[in-house]
């Protein structure tokens, strides 16, 4: 009898387990992604480089808690493959926990703007806005740590987000952004605002759109106020920038334009940058590519230079690369 009983609750227990571990989930996920590019800074010899593009590793989660509630998680990690170097802050591209449900989602952690992700990330399409053909000239005025954030249901292909960091000083003051994004059928639209305390905003609008095999995107940004101790519009500045892409069975043919104004009004502080890359996808997962990227700095303009280049010094890159996603 005793024997029944412990075999009887042993079959309790690995009932209730699988019910448990059937309620929640654990995903590995992941991307390597390398280039082998010929880079020059005008004035400056080439030089061949083996370029790491946001390859990272990461967890994420959900648990149902029933009555439509959830849990979710996620960490993800940076990595250069070719070194095996990790990132400084292990967990520093992703790590936050939060619920949703039909109220919403609510996360709190350390997180990539979601205005950045509504506007320029959106039209980023040939290397998801990494490596050296990354835009240059959007401005990130957001910072991701210390954040909460809620995202509202979607409600007729419509959502929005809010999220704020919860204190000053430590890497910078307080910031907000707030992002907007709508799914219309074959036209994608969004909008971002980021506004740091006693500092700078930004407005940026996008739109995207495809037809057939053609998919035509852009953003407008306007950044505005001024940084710490500068002048009073020190930071304004409007951007612009269009991608476009045209798919051809495994290949997609890509070309994007940016475009900064002058900074607060003083001269030859804009920039232009020029991306044209072919992208041929093995798999679902797994694409070969190329591009040539040129960004061109006016004469007192300084985007993406190391700091022993003068200002007005031009970049250009041609690369060759590998990324799989898992």
């Amino acid at each position: 009898m005793q024997m029944k009983r412990t075999l009887l609750l042993a079959a309790l227990a690995a009932t209730a387990a699988t019910s448990a571990f059937a309620q929640s989930s654990v995903t590995i996920y992941g991307r390597l992604n390398m280039t082998f590019e010929r880079e020059k800074f005008s004035g400056q010899d080439a030089a061949n480089n083996l370029n790491n593009n946001s390859s990272r590793i990461g967890f994420r989660g959900t648990e149902d808690l029933g009555g439509g509630l959830s849990a979710l998680f996620e960490i993800e990690h940076g990595f250069s493959p070719d070194t095996g170097t990790a990132a400084s802050t292990f967990w520093g591209r992703s790590s936050f926990v939060g619920l949703q449900g039909g109220f919403g989602k609510v996360r709190l952690g350390n997180m990539t703007s979601e205005a950045y992700y509504a506007t320029a990330d959106y039209v980023s399409m040939h290397n998801h806005d990494t490596g050296t053909s990354e835009d240059k000239l959007y401005d990130y005025l957001s910072q991701n740590t210390d954040k909460i954030s809620y995202k509202t249901p979607s409600f007729a292909g419509n959502t929005i987000e809010v999220a704020g960091t919860t204190r000053d000083g430590g890497v910078g003051n307080r910031t907000y952004d707030v992002a907007y994004n709508g799914d219309f059928g074959p036209l994608h639209v969004g909008a971002g605002y980021q506004d740091v305390k006693d500092g700078p905003s930004a407005l940026a609008v996008r739109a995207l759109y495809e037809l057939g095999a053609f998919t035509l995107g852009g953003y407008y940004q306007r950044t505005m106020g001024e940084t710490a101790g500068a002048p009073s519009d020190s930071a304004k500045r409007n951007t612009f920038r269009f991608a476009a892409m045209y798919a051809l069975g495994a290949g997609e043919f890509h070309a994007n334009v940016g475009w900064a104004g002058d900074r607060g009004g003083v001269d030859n502080t804009g920039a232009k940058q020029y991306t044209l890359g072919y992208n041929h996808n093995l798999s679902k997962r797994t694409k070969l590519y190329g591009y040539y990227t040129r960004l061109d700095n006016e004469s007192a303009a300084d985007y993406f230079l190391p700091a022993t280049a003068a200002d007005g010094t031009d970049y250009s890159s041609f690369a060759f690369g590998i990324r799989h996603n898992f």
